[in-house]
């Protein structure tokens, strides 16, 4: 039996897309850098040597999405876009772990 097909994408422009994605790069990269889960301090390093870039592409992400008239942020169709590309696992790298309960 064949897995169950995942929720489609909503319907972004190229700007939108091009946010979320961004994004969703930074926050891969600050959970890499997140002391309370990081491993090695090399691949923090390299993580934050990569979070300027990517704040960048964020940032003329946002800038091609006013100039394009874009002034409102959709957020119910951008967490569900977020949802679909796994952000909510993504995401909960850059938090603290739980406390071990004792």
């Amino acid at each position: 039996m064949l897995p169950p097909e995942p929720a489609p994408l909503p319907a972004l422009t190229r700007a939108e897309g091009a946010y979320i994605d961004s994004y969703l790069d930074m926050v891969d990269l600050l959970g890499r850098i997140n002391p309370a889960r990081a491993a090695h301090t090399y691949s923090a390093l390299r993580a934050a040597q990569a979070l300027a870039g990517r704040a960048e592409a964020l940032r003329d992400a946002l800038t091609a999405m006013h100039d394009r008239g874009e002034s409102e942020v959709h957020s119910r169709t951008l967490a569900r876009a977020l949802r679909v590309l796994d952000g909510e696992r993504r995401t909960a790298r850059v938090t603290l772990p739980q406390e071990p309960v004792s």
